[in-house]
């Protein structure tokens, strides 16, 4: 008998399809997996993946400071940004994401969020509207990629109007989580990163000049209150365009394939809307948007009985520590009612996602809306189409077939 061990390999179309297979394989024989085409330790476990997320002394999110070509890739490619050395809430380590996680928690308030309830309602029944009352019916395009846009671009203060040229910013900046970033998509980061700069540049000086009530008009304060550079404002609207429309998308897509293949869970939640909330927190988790993290250790250490150096990569497999059978009963299954829900599909430790209480909102009143338009839902002409990266895991087209 020949044994293989498991290795990790994204490279597959059936990682694309299904990466919970390799997931479960890679967490029973090699949990801490040291990958050599990735240059990256592979983290499969929920404990360990914890342990990571919780220490931003010993593990680092500025991958500045990773080791060996990979880290002087990413510091030519950040010395080489439209943006120069502006820090994101994503990719800066405390005091710096302290000091700016502290200026944004106050204008994204859980307060400012809820009062966008009846805005989004409102988008989203303008969306179903505007869609066929019954036959076919295409969710992503009509549906799970325009409602977050326009959600983002009124927070921001732009016109929803421009939400097709932001989503095609969206999907260039996005398409840079992607396994191996080619030069051509690295490329065409930097020119729309340009475009955005110009394009948020103006409406920051009309802020200036005349604030408003939006997102932008309190990151201005905080710039004039010398709290923040507007390189920095500029790098966290950039973010929260990619962040807080790629990832929503994702959910609303992610979340409507399982109710297709969980029918009698649509029809419960159809006639109990109260119990979309607990859903959702089970959709996140059985196939989460966002699939990995990354860090970098910033000393030698041990995990999982592995020695990693100092300036190795580590990925937190975010979608494969949600399947772990040690934190969930049964985690194959997908259970509407699982609770508590301990999930780490929004992080965990002081990166935990800023948008969370967005996505959980406009994710709510997504389904529900979806669920109460439609006396049914199910899959239509078609095939439904994969994209994501290798960080992010969503669908391009989910064809339905409703009544």
């Amino acid at each position: 008998m020949i044994w293989v061990m498991a290795v990790f390999n994204p490279f597959v179309l059936s990682y694309k399809v299904n990466p919970y297979l390799q997931y479960g394989r890679l967490r029973a024989e090699d949990p801490v997996h040291r990958s050599i085409a990735m240059q990256a330790w592979i983290l499969t476990r929920y404990d360990d993946c914890i342990e990571v997320l919780r220490n931003p002394t010993t593990f680092s999110s500025d991958g500045r400071n990773a080791g060996g070509q990979l880290g002087e890739a990413i510091r030519q490619q950040q010395a080489e940004s439209p943006l120069g050395q502006a820090q994101t809430l994503l990719s800066s380590d405390p005091p710096a994401h302290t000091r700016m996680r502290a200026i944004v928690n106050r204008v994204f308030t859980p307060r400012r969020v809820e009062s966008l309830r009846p805005r989004i309602e409102e988008i989203a029944r303008d969306l179903l509207d505007a869609a066929p009352f019954e036959g076919g019916f295409e969710l992503m395009a009509g549906y799970a990629q325009p409602l977050p846009v326009i959600v983002i671009a009124e927070l921001l203060g732009v016109p929803s109007a421009d939400r097709d040229r932001f989503k095609q910013w969206s999907n260039a900046m996005a398409a840079t989580t992607d396994i191996m970033n080619s030069e051509a998509v690295i490329n065409q980061a930097q020119e729309t990163t340009l475009e955005l700069i110009d394009y948020f540049g103006r409406f920051i000086a009309e802020r200036r000049a005349a604030p408003q009530d939006d997102l932008i008009s309190a990151l201005v304060a905080a710039e004039e209150a010398e709290q923040l550079s507007t390189d920095e404002i500029l790098a966290f609207a950039i973010l929260l365009l990619v962040a807080g429309n790629e990832t929503t998308t994702n959910l609303i897509g992610n979340g409507t394939a399982i109710l297709l293949d969980y029918p009698e869970v649509a029809d419960e939640l159809r006639a109990q809307p109260a119990e979309v909330p607990v859903a959702i927190e089970e959709m996140l988790r059985y196939d989460s948007p966002v699939q990995a993290v990354v860090r970098i250790a910033r000393e030698d250490i041990k995990l999982g009985g592995k020695a990693i150096d100092s300036g190795d990569v580590l990925m937190m497999m975010l979608g494969a520590a949600n399947h772990d059978g040690d934190q969930f009963d049964d985690p194959g299954e997908f259970r509407a009612e699982r609770d508590p829900n301990r999930h780490l599909s929004f992080g965990m430790g002081p990166h935990f996602c800023l948008g969370a209480p967005l996505a959980r909102l406009e994710a709510e009143i997504a389904f529900t809306s979806l669920l109460a338009c439609y006396a049914s839902i199910g899959r239509g002409e078609g095939d439904a189409e994969r994209g994501g990266t290798l960080l992010l895991r969503g669908l391009t087209k989910l064809p339905l077939a409703v009544a």
